[in-house]
């Protein structure tokens, strides 16, 4: 990029649903400076809209200044804004014949055969988005049980709606859910659902896409090992081999410790790195068991640090202390006195380690898969084996689920000594300083 690199970059534009190394990217933005970017909804919204050809909307992304292959890019999550007053979600079911292979990436009108259709809203209800050249219902999925909720203006509590209300949100859905002007996507609150009714939540936003573009074009919701591998020989443009796939940057994570706070080192794989964000989720249990959670709109900021390090294949986080596993948690004082108490008591001269809490981010077809991807990692990027990384992670860290059926987070305490950069252990030491005195 021969533009002069900007310290603060806003962005309110998005992608057609597909991460392309080959598109312009905004920016660049300075290494050190400020993304602060409009987000669209993730997940419903996308999916029942077939002129966005991955499943999600996310922002267009952003060229970092100094970022070279190879490279990690740090991402500070400064501030995470939710902007809807109101969102649906519930978990889905697949519309056989209406997509062909993946009805997140390859829709197709059952009725006229277009593929990616531009639409319509007519109404109201799960019948209501049409195809605009032949007015068939082209909706790929439908609710199997699903909610509306609103949120109060503190953006702290949410409440789901019963039938009266929701169809008084669907009335004026882009609204309530507060989507951003250059959003194509149809609002998911048309659809009405009201199967929940008084169901109190509480808000606690995070990003479930974020990271860096891929070195080859993938759908931005298949950007990760699970939902990548329906990539796997399939039946459109997208398809990929189990090679190909390893070109991924796991920037799709569904994380819920990828939060206000929270700190993401994404790996570069093509110059300036492009980082894209959005899919932004009021709140979410570990897993995001039904397949979805509440999509909404908002506004984030973000600080990017280039760190020279080759990086481990997929992103690493440090989260914040009161999301890290128990035993992950740094020691003490207190702790650290006992133990040096202990140590002498025995009479050994091997010194305690000094260490700091690092998670690394595996993915993978399942479960198994992506544990094993989050180890060989970790491994990897430390220099040691990987029963040496389970040892650690059992005795002083813990293997969390980010998404089923295939996100983890492989989280322990990593000795100091073993941090294969300066400038890594530094932000670990920023990080988690306060928590340790």
């Amino acid at each position: 990029m021969n533009q002069k690199a900007q310290q603060t970059v806003y962005v309110n534009e998005f992608t057609d649903g597909v991460l392309d190394p080959q598109k312009p990217m905004l920016g660049p933005v300075k290494n050190g400076g400020h993304i602060v970017a409009n987000t669209a909804p993730g997940c419903w919204g996308p999916m029942i809209t077939p002129a966005l050809k991955g499943g999600h909307e996310v922002t267009t992304p952003i060229y970092v200044e100094g970022a070279e292959v190879g490279d990690m890019i740090a991402v500070h999550i400064t501030s995470l804004r939710v902007t809807s007053m109101a969102t649906a979600s519930g978990n889905d079911a697949p519309v056989e014949g209406r997509f062909l292979g993946d009805p997140f990436v390859a829709v197709q009108c059952p009725e006229c055969g277009t593929m990616h259709p531009e639409t319509d809203i007519q109404g109201t209800g799960q019948t209501a988005i049409r195809c605009r050249k032949c007015g068939a219902d082209v909706t790929p999925f439908q609710f199997t049980n699903a909610y509306t909720i609103a949120f109060n203006d503190q953006k702290t509590i949410g409440v789901t709606m019963d039938k009266e209300r929701a169809e008084k949100i669907a009335e004026d859905g882009r609204s309530w859910m507060a989507t951003p002007e250059n959003s194509i996507q149809n609002p998911v609150v048309t659809f009405a659902p009201h199967d929940l009714a008084g169901t109190i939540g509480r808000l606690r936003p995070f990003l479930g896409q974020l990271g860096t573009t891929p070195s080859r074009a993938i759908p931005d919701s298949h950007n990760a090992g699970d939902f990548g591998s329906f990539l796997l020989g399939a039946p459109h443009e997208y398809a990929l081999t189990e090679e190909e796939l390893e070109d991924r940057t796991d920037g799709h994570m569904d994380i819920n410790r990828a939060r206000e706070g929270a700190v993401v080192l994404c790996p570069v794989k093509v110059p300036g790195g492009g980082i894209y964000l959005g899919d932004m989720h009021a709140m979410q249990g570990d897993g995001e068991i039904a397949g979805h959670t509440t999509d909404v709109s908002g506004i984030v900021t973000l600080r990017v640090d280039v760190i020279k390090q080759k990086h481990p294949g997929g992103p690493l986080m440090l989260p914040v202390t009161e999301d890290l596993p128990y035993l992950a948690k740094p020691f003490s004082q207190k702790e650290l006195k006992e133990a040096e108490e202990l140590r002498s008591s025995w009479g050994m001269e091997a010194p305690l380690e000094k260490s700091l809490p690092l998670s690394f981010v595996g993915t993978g077809a399942d479960l198994n898969t992506a544990t094993t991807n989050g180890m060989e990692r970790a491994a990897a990027f430390l220099g040691v084996t990987v029963p040496e990384v389970m040892n650690r992670a059992t005795i002083t860290g813990s293997i969390e689920i980010g998404r089923h059926p295939g996100v983890v987070t492989v989280t322990f305490l990593v000795p100091e000594t073993l941090f294969p950069n300066e400038r890594l252990l530094e932000l670990a030491r920023s990080q988690y300083q306060s928590s340790i005195e």
